[in-house]
């Protein structure tokens, strides 16, 4: 059989979506080849309940159905040819090898399996006799493979694969069309506009006079600042009170935010939602954050549900943020009664108040894993660190979720922990390109919060260690 590309699998790939070998593979045209230790990794994998295991649970199920078309051993290696069927056809060869030479004394598991699969691809390169790639989400693992000369790839792993946005435009307009602006056709303002065109400031002319408005359905609906501020965390940027004005507003039913570590998105998430909940738009509020951490080969830490300890130690995002909006809500009460000195809350009094607002309020924390099979109803869901879940992951939480809800996803592409993502593939990317086209379904609302707002150390921090378009 002859192919067109010969690719050798890491087990990330497979992880982040089982179906990848398919994709790989466009109908048989190209070879894969699998070390026999990816085989292993998705192996040990098979049993949890977080995405990865999902996926290994899939990926062995594809492989049931396989069939051996032949075998052979070549200079102490075995190699497998499979013809895999399942709503398309790939043709995979598996390999292994009767001894390895990388050391395994003193080095971790995890890099001498890496060794391992990088020997199945370096033998791969000279028995193909055609240009063979090592396809990996893991950049070590790929810097591995370029310093023996294999030829590398990632998934979706190129520059073209990225997409300016445009979240916020700036038009200018005449003084007398400010009568006439609210509700107005947005292409009588902009005749370039967009669907990811979300919010416009519109500059007066000759005037320092600026207009803030969002789109619904092309009309132009200005924003009302004073109701916007009008909560516990106060909007401090044109793009918080963008990002405020949609959370507030009943139009939008899915907002998804890109933002920079220190830039507020989870604690204006919070406040819009104590607003609307005290307003009975909706009855609770539910928190998910992925259960995978920068750990070495992204092994899984989970989470229970509820009020427990354990809401504290692994949602310390969602804490912090309870911490600071209820420190914050004791000031404004203080100053709104004109009382000259401010006496700051104890530690203790604190947690008893985060308590009090999180039965208040019904402050639900969710693992991924326990989701499957479950429907969220009259909540506002937050999901957040979007850039380390799949696009598999992000699935299966948003179907989870019915037209009671409104969701907000949060996320930042230079904050990526898991192994089995990277910032072409992640579920964060996907749902920004979404935005590009026209949604009949749901009103999509999308913002970039880029003004670090938690002090000058983090706005140095991210601008000293910024890795964006490199």
């Amino acid at each position: 059989m002859t192919f067109e590309k010969y690719y050798v699998l890491d087990t990330n790939i497979l992880l982040e979506d089982a179906k990848n070998i398919f994709k790989v593979a466009d109908e048989s045209k190209n070879l894969i080849i699998l070390p026999e230790t990816v085989l292993d990794e998705i192996d040990t994998k098979k049993s949890g309940f977080d995405e990865i295991n999902f996926q290994a649970r899939e990926f062995a199920r594809i492989l049931e159905d396989s069939k051996t078309i032949e075998s052979k051993s070549i200079d102490g290696h075995n190699i497998i040819r499979l013809e895999v069927t399942d709503t398309q056809k790939a043709v995979v060869d598996v390999i292994s090898k009767e001894a390895y030479s990388v050391n395994t004394k003193n080095v971790a598991l995890n890099i001498i399996n890496d060794r391992k699969i990088l020997e199945i691809a370096q033998f791969s390169s000279h028995y193909y006799q055609n240009s063979v790639s090592f396809l990996s989400l893991d950049i070590m693992a790929r810097t591995r493979a370029m310093s023996l000369n294999i030829q590398t790839d990632s998934l979706l792993g190129s520059n073209k694969d990225s997409i300016v946005h445009e979240f916020v435009k700036t038009v200018e307009i005449k003084f007398e069309d400010l009568e006439h602006i609210e509700n107005a056709d947005i292409y009588q303002y902009d005749p370039e506009y967009n669907s990811d065109n979300f919010s416009y400031c519109f500059k007066v002319k000759s005037s320092d006079q600026v207009l803030l408005a969002n789109i619904h359905n092309k009309k132009i609906r200005v924003l009302d600042e004073d109701e916007i501020r009008n909560q516990i965390i106060t909007p401090l940027n044109k793009e918080q009170l963008f990002f405020s004005n949609a959370i507030l507003s009943m139009f939008y039913n899915v907002l998804i935010v890109e933002a920079k570590a220190g830039s507020g998105k989870t604690l204006l998430a919070l406040s819009g939602a104590l607003k609307l909940i005290r307003n009975k738009h909706y009855q609770r509020i539910i928190y998910i954050r992925n259960s995978i951490e920068s750990l070495d080969k992204g092994e899984d830490v989970g989470y229970l549900p509820g009020n427990e300890e354990k809401f504290a130690i692994y949602n310390h995002p969602l804490m912090d943020s309870l911490d600071y909006i209820v420190r914050s809500e004791y000031k404004k009460k203080r100053q709104n009664r004109k009382q000259n000195e401010i006496i700051e809350l104890d530690d203790q009094e604190v947690t008893s108040r985060i308590d009090q607002m999180i039965q208040n309020y019904s402050i639900e924390t969710m693992w991924v894993g326990e989701m499957r099979g479950r429907t969220l109803s009259n909540a506002f869901v937050i999901i957040d660190e979007a850039q380390n879940m799949s696009n598999k992951t992000m699935q299966m939480v948003l179907s989870r979720i019915d037209n009671s809800c409104k969701v907000v996803i949060l996320g930042s592409n230079k904050q990526i922990d898991n192994f089995y993502v990277n910032k072409y593939t992640n579920s964060l990317t996907t749902l920004l390109k979404s935005t590009k086209e026209e949604q009949e379904l749901v009103n999509l609302f999308a913002i970039e919060l880029k003004k670090v707002l938690r002090g000058p150390i983090t706005e140095w921090a991210e601008n000293t260690f910024s890795t964006e378009n490199k």
